[in-house]
């Protein structure tokens, strides 16, 4: 059976790396550049970082602050309009997974005609056929992935929906570690531990294949080994290295063979009670995880060892639970809270979430186990 495998055009990896940002804007010859940017990263001055050197270049770009995590469709549509109206030629994004989200959206759809509800996943009846503006991607977090992947995700009134085509994945992607140093460590921990939930749930998605096999467990290895010390102190270069590498691989693991149930619970977290989406996949990781361990005990062994144990001694059952344990060891030792409770969610809200996850088709379609309505409330019913 033949197996699709997608990846950015280029990517620069590593510390530095920022320093190939003006060759790689000056090989598209444009002029008039949007960056896409978080007001806070713009505050404390990180995005004098990309600036600095594309002045320097000859280039003046123009910096929109105007947007917010986990962002609306509102959101989506003002800045689809801003960057068609203003006639940008190239568009950077710098930050989390909501400001590179943003950034591949209003690049393809300001090519394109429309609404951006119009392209949703669940609901849109337009096909993107112009691939738009080029788009260049920097992550100020080693979590979202969002650099490598050819999707935008939208919050609505009660849950999240997606654009998604080939398009929307950057023509650059600049993973520099050095640009993470400043993150706090509540955010450090959140998009830590949603980059392991990448891999995790790449590795035993359905659609894993040896390419994103590869890939996942890597991404594993690395974040596995170096999260507590990121969060402690961000300053460790070594520490901040590997969790934007393994941020990078888990993303392309994904992207590759998706993600499933996790996510599916976590966007109505997102939607409902606006949980950030890092802090939404962590809390319910181990769950998720410890109610399809049945489905995959050889693939929950396997991510029980790239996390840095032995299983020699082991059955599959004995390593597989095992695994759950240590997922929900490292959500609490990196402070994320491990009850739905701890977030202020009634009880009485698990039913309306599981509505809203039980949409998320696409999502759990890739789950080893499957998850009808009945699974997915136990899930939440656990977690709560």
């Amino acid at each position: 059976m033949s197996e699709k495998i997608t990846f950015p055009r280029v990517s620069f990896t590593g510390w530095g790396s920022l320093s190939h940002l003006a060759d790689q804007v000056n090989s598209f010859k444009v002029n008039k550049i949007l960056i896409i940017t978080d007001p806070f990263l713009h505050k404390i001055g990180l995005t004098n970082e990309v600036v600095a050197p594309l002045i320097e270049a000859g280039y003046s770009p123009e910096i929109y602050t105007d947007i917010v995590p986990e962002p609306p469709l509102s959101v989506g549509e003002k800045l689809v309009s801003y960057t068609r109206e203003k006639r940008f030629d190239m568009v950077i994004g710098i930050g989390g997974g909501s400001a590179l989200d943003l950034t591949k959206l209003v690049g393809v759809l300001a090519g394109n005609e429309g609404k951006v509800e119009e392209y949703l996943n669940l609901t849109g009846t337009k096909k993107i056929t112009k691939k738009g503006l080029p788009k260049i991607l920097i992550p100020t977090t080693a979590g979202t992935g969002s650099e490598v992947t050819n999707i935008s995700v939208l919050s609505l009134e009660t849950t999240k929906d997606v654009v998604n085509h080939d398009y929307l994945l950057p023509d650059v992607a600049i993973v520099d570690p050095a640009l993470t140093v400043s993150l706090p460590a509540k955010v450090t921990a959140a998009t830590g531990v949603d980059a392991l939930t990448h891999a995790v749930e790449a590795y035993v998605s359905k659609n894993a294949s040896p390419v994103s096999d590869a890939l996942a467990l890597q991404a594993m290895r690395l974040i596995s080994q170096s999260i507590r010390t990121a969060v402690v102190n961000g300053e460790d270069r070594q520490a901040r290295t590997d969790m934007s590498y393994g941020s990078y691989l888990a993303g392309l693991a994904f992207f590759n063979a998706g993600v499933a149930g996790v996510h599916a619970l976590a966007y109505p977290l997102g939607g409902q009670f606006h949980i950030a989406h890092g802090d939404a996949n962590a809390v319910l990781l181990p769950y998720v995880m410890g109610y399809i361990r049945k489905s995959c005990e050889k693939r929950m062994k396997d991510i029980y060892e790239a996390m840095g144990f032995s299983s020699t001694n082991l059955s599959q059952v004995e390593a597989s639970l095992k695994c759950v344990a240590e997922l929900e060891r490292l959500v609490k030792d990196v402070n994320i809270p491990q009850t739905l409770r701890s977030f202020n969610i009634p009880e009485e809200a698990l039913e309306e979430l599981t509505n809203d996850a039980i949409k998320q088709k696409r999502l759990l379609d890739r789950s080893p186990m499957p998850l009808d309505k009945e699974d997915i409330y136990k899930i939440y019913n656990m977690a709560w």
